[in-house]
């Protein structure tokens, strides 16, 4: 009987219970896709700022320190202590390697050129091959990290040509100071040694580097008598917006109870992954790009925000339309509803068809509405960040009960009206 009042309702009022399961089709779906897309958005968002350089500087223990009470910067005079190149491969062994999404080490030195003035020197890596001590592979360097830079001529250096190592890249200003053009041949003159190298692209980088050098590592080794050594390494990390505990713990790690440093450390703050690149790289002290780091937790923090805003306001909205909905479906049925009170219905039995009437509603809106969202979600990753977002299993309780509080909570004013009706008002005269 009641399967049969429930169907026949339904059907009745197909229009309108198509308009109900329309609107929570469309707060399912912002909700489900808002909310795909908050949960993926950390890392989109921290792969869209890795384009933008480097958020984590790692450097010898011993000339960060002097470099620390002389205030100054990495000068040759100071820069007694190296890092050691071929360690490099253990930044991938730490807890968070996979948040490792790209390093390079860096090595200068003065060099003259061919009319005696000294410039700057760069060493560092392009598109180095690395093989890692986990069997895995890669390739990492300047290439990926200075992506900004404009090649106003030629291309990027690539290690893998077996000329790199008499390759070089200038910068724009020091190209146009020199009158050097892609393809000339040129004498550099370091410390401990000479070489003909060839310019194999002019870069525009908007800075300091406009009027220095480029090279290979292993070309700077030579010239200096640094055989695997380096100056400094950029790291591009993934990490997660620091709170209180990476605070306290970027202070002191072991001020921290063994709870909070498991967690700490466990978690991919910048802190705990220049903490672990510590244990690993012999001899250093790794620190975070502060400006670049926290631009990234307040640029998450806000797009999450946002994300959360439009989620609650297109619930809110589509309370408002199931209310308006619901109550003119109850309206249209009044006289139904006082005859069956007149027969004996009581409240509860009443309020109860009503309530399964639109819950089956909704649970039909909500099921289309998560896949609406679920498009909506890719439709936002591949127009924004140019990438799929990955399905979050949890979201679909979440939505859930979000669409089931949003359809109880619109239903609220037609259910006082249904408790408020009375027989005898609805059915005089046919009102």
């Amino acid at each position: 009987m009641l399967f049969r009042m429930i169907r026949g309702a339904l059907f009745r009022q197909k229009g309108k219970m198509l308009l109900i399961a329309f609107t929570i089709a469309l707060g399912a779906s912002l909700a489900t896709g808002m909310l795909n897309v908050m949960l993926d958005v950390g890392d989109k968002v921290n792969q869209e700022l890795k384009t933008y350089g480097a958020n984590i500087v790692v450097k010898p223990k011993d000339s960060s320190l002097l470099s620390d009470i002389y205030d100054v910067g990495d000068g040759e005079e100071l820069n007694a202590a190296y890092l050691r190149e071929d360690e490099l491969g253990k930044l991938k062994t730490i807890f968070w390697a996979f948040n490792i999404v790209d390093f390079t080490p860096f090595l200068d030195t003065a060099v003259t050129l061919p009319d005696g003035e000294s410039v700057k020197m760069v060493g560092t890596w392009f598109n180095h091959h690395l093989d890692l001590p986990t069997g895995e592979s890669l390739d990492a360097g300047v290439a990926g990290m200075r992506s900004w830079w404009d090649i106003t001529a030629g291309e990027w250096l690539d290690e893998s040509d077996t000329d790199a190592l008499n390759e070089i890249m200038v910068g724009a200003q020091l190209a146009q100071q020199e009158g050097w053009q892609v393809g000339d041949q040129v004498k550099l003159t370091g410390t401990h040694g000479e070489a003909d190298v060839t310019v194999t692209g002019i870069y525009d980088a908007g800075g300091d580097e406009d009027n220095q050098i480029f090279a290979t590592l292993d070309l700077v080794q030579q010239l200096t008598n640094r055989e695997n050594k380096v100056a400094s390494i950029e790291v591009s990390a993934i990490t997660t917006p620091d709170n209180d505990l990476a605070r306290r713990a970027a202070r002191n790690p072991k001020s921290l109870s063994q709870r909070d440093y498991e967690t700490w450390y466990c978690t991919a703050y910048v802190s705990a992954i220049c903490y672990q690149i510590q244990e690993v790289i012999t001899g250093s002290v790794a620190s975070a790009v502060r400006q670049v780091a926290e631009s990234e937790g307040a640029i998450l923090d806000k797009t999450q925000l946002l994300m959360i805003l439009i989620t609650a306001l297109s619930l809110v909205g589509s309370a408002l339309g199931i209310s308006n909905l619901v109550t003119a479906s109850v309206m249209e049925r009044s006289q139904e509803i006082g005859l069956l009170k007149a027969i004996g219905a009581h409240d509860g039995a009443i309020t109860g068809v009503v309530m399964a009437e639109i819950l089956i509603t909704a649970l039909v809106g909500g099921v289309a509405g998560y896949f609406m969202g679920f498009g909506f979600a890719q439709l936002i990753g591949h127009s924004v960040f140019g990438a799929a977002v990955e399905m979050k299993p949890m979201v679909i309780p979440i939505v859930a009960v979000l669409i089931s509080l949003v359809t109880i909570a619109g239903s609220m004013p037609a259910i006082r009206m249904v408790l408020r009706l009375r027989p005898a008002e609805v059915l005089h005269g046919g009102h």
